[in-house]
């Protein structure tokens, strides 16, 4: 073989093993760039978020109270969890527990007073719970319906309270009267030098009782006599006591024998003539000679 040929064989050869290892080579670089972006892989951190549940009712609101006009109701929350702030309303419904709504102002647990606008009608307490997760409502069962308060008893015929012992003159009307049944003075005999006279003067009424807070005016006739003491509120025994001085008309007449003094009771602030007042004209002996 010449030696041209046997070059030509040579120089094949090593191109051949130049292109196994070219090939080789780029077989190895991908290898190592899928393993470099395994090795990149970027590690996340995943966060977890709490979520509140709103406040859960187990045993439901409930109302204790008389179903009657002005009476008072309470209203209780029931049992509750994961509370943070209670709302209660007083609610108004109608005769079945239906269409209700609010009563403005009405919010205070420990107690409601019934109205007349509620009578014919029912009542629930409802409960509004709080915390971050939300709100809850809950109401009670609805009351009976409301009835009508009652009629206070209306003031006897008579115009006399019930009962017995004192009366005081505010429960005194007509077509009771007052009565001016007993009377006294000091000294019992008015003499030529009396200066000064102490009349009582019991008020009655409804079969002899008492009657304390009568006003009694009393007065000497003819005028001029003795002084006219202010009107006195009779006490607890029915009496009042006053004092009249001598005043120049003393005695009116020379051989003066009664001293007349008109006395009347009346209840204040009614007519003078009218109502459960009443007069009385009463005399005492006089002797000048004393």
């Amino acid at each position: 073989m010449s030696q041209t040929t046997t070059r030509r064989s040579a120089v094949a050869a090593a191109i051949a093993v130049l292109g196994l290892l070219a090939a080789i080579a780029a077989t190895l670089g991908s290898s190592s760039a899928g393993a470099a972006g395994a090795a990149s892989t970027t590690t996340t951190t995943a966060t977890t978020t709490t979520t509140v549940a709103p406040p859960k009712n187990t045993q439901p609101p409930s109302v204790t109270g008389t179903p009657q006009e002005g009476q008072k109701l309470v209203g209780h929350r029931g049992t509750w969890s994961g509370v943070s702030d209670y709302n209660d309303f007083w609610v108004r419904c109608d005769k079945d527990g239906g269409s209700c709504a609010n009563i403005s102002g009405a919010n205070d647990r420990n107690g409601y007073i019934l109205k007349s606008v509620d009578v014919g009608n029912t009542i629930r307490f409802k409960v509004e719970a709080k915390n971050s997760g939300g709100t809850t409502t809950r109401s009670s069962t609805p009351t009976a319906v409301i009835r009508a308060g009652k009629t206070p008893p209306p003031t006897p015929a008579s115009g006399c309270p019930s009962g017995t012992g004192t009366i005081q003159i505010a429960q005194l009307s007509s077509p009771a009267r007052l009565t001016i049944d007993r009377q006294d003075i000091s000294p019992p005999i008015i003499g030529g030098s009396t200066q000064q006279l102490q009349v009582r003067f019991h008020v009655s009424a409804c079969k002899g009782r008492n009657v304390q807070g009568a006003l009694l005016y009393v007065t000497a006739v003819p005028f001029q006599q003795f002084s006219i003491p202010p009107e006195t509120h009779t006490g607890a025994d029915g009496w009042a006591v006053m004092t009249m001085t001598r005043l120049s008309g003393f005695p009116a007449a020379t051989h003066q024998q009664l001293l007349v003094i008109f006395a009347r009771a009346r209840k204040a602030g009614e007519d003078l003539l009218g109502g459960v007042s009443t007069r009385r004209l009463v005399s005492f002996r006089v002797d000048l000679n004393r």
